[in-house]
């Protein structure tokens, strides 16, 4: 990629005047290009300073009016351990639940143990024009980990390790206030990216999830979450390992594929 000059990037930059540091175009391209959805962490800690840092770039994410409306809760060690401990036993439930068929539902209904409970419904159908991205995604993934498609228990312990945030020693959850709607959701969205994008920079690796909404009752009990806060996802976030999963990049549309024609 050439070198964009600076009166491309900034009209009103004076290189005799403007000493700031900036990233250059290529780094940041760079950035973007490697960071990858990591679904195998090493348990090596996250110092509490990088995670103060994450945060502190988070916080400088634009919004709606600059409402900030989006909470974020962070869990380690201790809580994070307890955090995991609870999703998968609702996990566990729900799908002997499912096994069970219409009683089993019934019977987790009445226990109230396994059947989602979040803000948020994670049980999305999904419209033929995203499904087969969807689905080329997961087979894509699956062969990698070397899981059949008949291979149904394998399936169901991958899809329990995101309640074990895939072995990470950091997880975070993002709220996003009921008020403003979708426009919340958009901000909390890019308040994650730019989350994401800072450890990236800062050598770590991250899983956005959507999955870690689907029980919010253990992550209300961890943190005083405000009753206008809904519960939008979680983030897996450490040093990743070298799983060879953590390689499996699924690409993205081309520029033809994202803009919309005349």
């Amino acid at each position: 990629m050439a070198h964009r000059p600076d009166s491309l990037t900034n009209p009103t930059a004076n290189p005799l005047t403007d000493h700031r540091e900036t990233l250059s175009c290529e780094a940041f391209s760079h950035l973007l290009r490697e960071r990858r959805s990591v679904r195998d962490f090493l348990p090596t800690p996250v110092a509490p300073e990088l995670i103060a840092c994450l945060l502190a770039d988070a916080a400088q994410a634009p919004s709606w009016s600059n409402t900030q409306p989006y909470r974020l809760a962070v869990a380690t060690g201790a809580k994070r351990d307890q955090l995991a401990q609870d999703l998968c036993a609702n996990f566990d439930a729900g799908m002997a639940a499912v096994r069970q068929g219409w009683r089993g539902k019934l019977r987790a209904a009445i226990k109230r143990r396994g059947l989602p409970d979040g803000d948020l419904s994670t049980q999305l159908s999904y419209p033929a024009e995203l499904q087969a991205k969807r689905r080329d995604t997961g087979h894509g993934l699956y062969d990698v980990l070397g899981i059949g498609r008949g291979d149904h228990a394998a399936r169901e312990r991958q899809i329990r390790r995101n309640f074990e945030f895939f072995g990470a020693p950091v997880v975070m959850f993002v709220f996003a206030h009921k008020a403003l709607k979708e426009f919340a959701v958009l901000d909390a969205g890019i308040m994650l990216q730019t989350l994401m994008l800072s450890a990236q920079a800062h050598g770590l690796a991250t899983c956005a999830q959507g999955a870690l909404a689907t029980w919010g009752g253990p992550v209300r009990a961890a943190f005083a979450v405000p009753p206008s806060y809904l519960l939008v996802c979680g983030l897996s976030l450490g040093y990743a390992s070298a799983d060879p999963i953590n390689g499996y990049n699924p690409g993205r549309a081309d520029v033809e594929g994202l803009c919309l024609r005349d």
